[in-house]
């Protein structure tokens, strides 16, 4: 399979998604299962082997358990079971693409085993793909018309495909007939909340709970509902209640990275960045793979006199946050260290402007059979070596574990003087007034983000305010709402010409350091503004974790942060920085 180039952000997964699926190859019950076919095996030698296979895998010892699998096939490679356990097992080791395969030869050999079926069916779904999973739930559902297990994972199946109003009805038909069963309503409150239904999402959740106290995904999910309405401290207790109890390893990760996040919400700083750590667990569902052969550096391993390469991770805007520990960074390698970052290309221009001693090269992120992988193409040209290598957020712990450590510099990006210089000329040549630019979205807005976001007709108190020039920084499609903001508000968002807004990157920043001021949400060009010191007003959510539980904005000190009292309620921050801007701006004209 080649693989796809990728560019969204990873982050935590909806509780709409693979996290509701119902069970799981590798169960205790699906191995007792598996064990008991054993018996019908015709050559006896390769029972022993494959028993003691499924023994490693309830143990978690998966390599042990494929070198046994593979031992028995060796013996008889027709050997359906066989293939179903091997399958097993590299599904539980995290490596889907042969996973992928061995259950489809264990199918050719088994067409009509259902189990086969159902786990190729979790598997598809685990791997993005929805329309396959759908077929094969459906093929099982025709075998098996009224199991509970394969109506939920076929409503999943149909809702990651955007078709939530079927996947809807289908979890109510099998809830008129099964009412006690807990996962259901598990899962039909997480297509709730993907459809926007959230006090439904929260009344769903709880009867899932009233149902069965002891389901970890059904307080996870609520959790991860509290976190997204901005209550990060009700999410925390909910999140730790859920990790108390046994869990597979997948559902594990997600609750330890989904708490870390509630931490730092809540300034716990330390344990948060801890917890965060989870996002790069094999077994977390959005991990994303760094293809580096070379050792991983370890908390708290010195970083004195090293060969250190540092990687961009998440999305673009993370990727600039996260490079304000770089001069952190440069002091601990000291003059013998040797840093190399690797960033989103169209950074590279400017980091490599912003810290003159780094070497910049660029990463690539694929699609792999399932997997999202990060490359650093430079590493295999071979003309320079690293000792050892790190995410960059997984520095955040060692450079930033309290509030007190975030400096209180303004700035670490250098755009280009001679564009800061051009583009106040091209500013001044414009519409007489203050110059504020502004930004009202972003490019993803999935997996809760756009909560973070409001309505662009929620703007309008900033964008009739007098007396300032408004100056369109976003990015992507947005003619509708300068269009919007010229018919029914009677306002001139000024493009700025001969910049691609989403492209010149380096161009963008210098922009923005040319403006008075700079209103948005927090997506990349607002963190390229304010990283480079420009004037900045952040409009943010109730409980969103970057604060870090302070009413200010610790990352970049110029930043005035404006949060909404509760989730949704856009309308008075909107007004109050609407009044702001007419005190501070209006009166220049």
């Amino acid at each position: 399979m080649m693989p796809e180039v990728y560019t969204a952000p990873v982050g935590r997964p909806a509780p709409g998604g693979a996290a509701n699926l119902m069970g799981s190859s590798a169960s205790s019950d699906a191995l007792t299962l598996l064990s008991g076919s054993l018996q019908e095996q015709r050559n006896r030698r390769i029972v022993p082997l494959l028993e003691r296979a499924l023994a490693h895998i309830k143990a978690h010892q998966t390599e042990k358990a494929a070198a046994l699998a593979l031992e028995a096939l060796g013996i008889d490679e027709r050997c359906g079971i066989g293939w179903h356990i091997l399958a097993i097992a590299q599904e539980a080791g995290g490596d889907f693409a042969t996973a992928l395969n061995c259950y489809e030869a264990a199918l050719k050999l088994l067409p009509d085993d259902l189990e086969v079926l159902s786990n190729l069916g979790r598997l598809a779904i685990r791997m993005g793909m929805h329309p396959i999973a759908e077929q094969l739930f459906l093929h099982v559902l025709s075998r098996k018309p009224d199991d509970v297990e394969v109506v939920n994972n076929l409503a999943l199946a149909i809702a990651s495909q955007g078709r939530q109003p079927q996947a809807n009805a289908l979890l109510r038909d099998c809830i008129s007939r099964h009412p006690t069963h807990a996962g259901l309503w598990n899962s039909l409150a997480g297509i709730l909340l993907e459809e926007g239904d959230i006090e439904n999402a929260k009344i769903f959740y709880r009867e899932a709970l009233r149902l069965s106290p002891r389901l970890g995904r059904a307080r996870y999910n609520l959790g991860s509902l509290w976190l997204d309405t901005g209550d990060p401290h009700t999410a925390l207790r909910e999140f730790e209640s859920a990790l108390r109890r046994p869990l597979p390893a997948d559902e594990k990760a997600m609750m330890t990275m989904s708490q870390g996040l509630a931490q730092l919400a809540t300034g716990r700083i330390a344990v948060g960045w801890r917890n965060y750590e989870a996002r790069n667990d094999i077994n977390f569902p959005e991990c994303l793979y760094f293809a580096v052969e070379k050792p991983k550096w370890k908390p708290g391993q010195p970083l004195a006199g090293a060969s250190f390469l540092l990687i961009g991770e998440q999305g673009l805007g993370d990727e600039v946050l996260f490079a304000s520990i770089l001069p952190e960074v440069l002091d601990s390698l000291g003059p013998e260290g040797r840093l190399t970052l690797a960033v989103e290309p169209r950074l590279a221009p400017l980091m490599s402007r912003s810290f003159p001693t780094v070497r910049v090269e660029t990463h690539r992120t694929v699609r792999a059979a399932g997997r999202t992988v990060r490359l650093v193409p430079a590493l295999d040209e071979g003309d320079f070596e690293i000792g050892c290598w790190s995410p960059m957020a997984s520095l955040m712990g060692q450079f930033r574990s309290r509030v007190e450590d975030f400096p209180q510099r303004t700035g670490y990006l250098n755009p280009a003087p001679e564009r800061v210089a051009y583009w106040r000329e091209i500013l001044a040549s414009g519409p007489v007034g203050p110059k504020v630019g502004l930004l009202w979205k972003s490019r993803v807005l999935t997996g809760g983000r756009s909560r973070f976001f409001s309505s662009f007709e929620a703007w309008e108190p900033i964008l009739r305010t007098p007396g300032v020039v408004l100056v369109n920084l976003q990015y992507g499609e947005c003619e509708e709402e300068l269009q919007l903001a010229r018919e029914r508000f009677g306002v001139e968002i000024w493009n700025p010409p001969g910049i691609d807004l989403k492209q010149d990157l380096d161009d963008v920043t210098a922009l923005s350091c040319a403006l008075d001021l700079v209103i948005g949400f927090s997506n990349a060009t607002f963190n390229l503004a304010a990283a480079a010191g420009a004037p900045a007003w952040l409009i943010a959510p109730k409980g969103v974790w970057t604060p870090l539980g302070t009413d200010r904005y610790p990352w970049y000190p110029q930043v005035r942060l404006y949060q909404t009292a509760a989730y949704a309620e856009w309308g008075p921050v909107m007004d109050r920085v609407a009044g702001d801007l007419a005190r501070e701006f209006g009166a220049r004209v």
